[in-house]
């Protein structure tokens, strides 16, 4: 007798601006955390050309390599995908669909700024990452070591 029974990873969704710095730092920070467990994507409303390079190194202080990471175009299909949709200060920018999860992250935007303000919104966004991995029943693994 086969097993047809399938399990579904939760996914996530981060959105912001520029999918730049808090989006992308929150992604790769759940996908560390949650150790493949999650399917995490992020996306902007009007998308930066590359990372913010302070969040890079803000991240990699932590153990977390976001260097190969691209900012990328919100879509619906994005969106329609995720399980949880966060965003992150794109205010009117993001789409809605009615019967999806939505969070609202207010956090400082790291753009322009320096390495000593990107650690606390670093260090706040990993608290609410494992606030999330906390609701969505999975345990998060330890980060890699820097």
């Amino acid at each position: 007798m086969t097993d047809t029974t399938t399990t579904t990873k939760p996914s996530a969704l981060f959105v912001c601006v520029h999918n730049a710095g808090r989006s992308q730092m929150a992604a790769g920070l759940l996908r560390a955390l949650s150790g493949g467990a999650v399917e995490v994507r992020s996306a902007g409303s009007m998308p930066a050309d590359r990372i913010n390079p302070v969040a890079v190194e803000a991240m990699a202080e932590v153990g977390v390599d976001i260097t190969a990471e691209q900012p990328k175009v919100l879509t619906t299909d994005a969106v329609q995908a995720s399980d949880v949709v966060i965003t992150m200060g794109c205010g009117d920018a993001c789409p809605i669909f009615p019967g999806k999860r939505y969070e609202d992250w207010q956090l400082d935007d790291p753009a322009g700024q320096g390495i000593e303000a990107v650690r606390p919104i670093r260090d706040e966004i990993e608290r609410r990452v494992r606030g999330l991995l906390a609701s969505l029943d999975v345990e998060p693994v330890a980060l890699p070591t820097a």
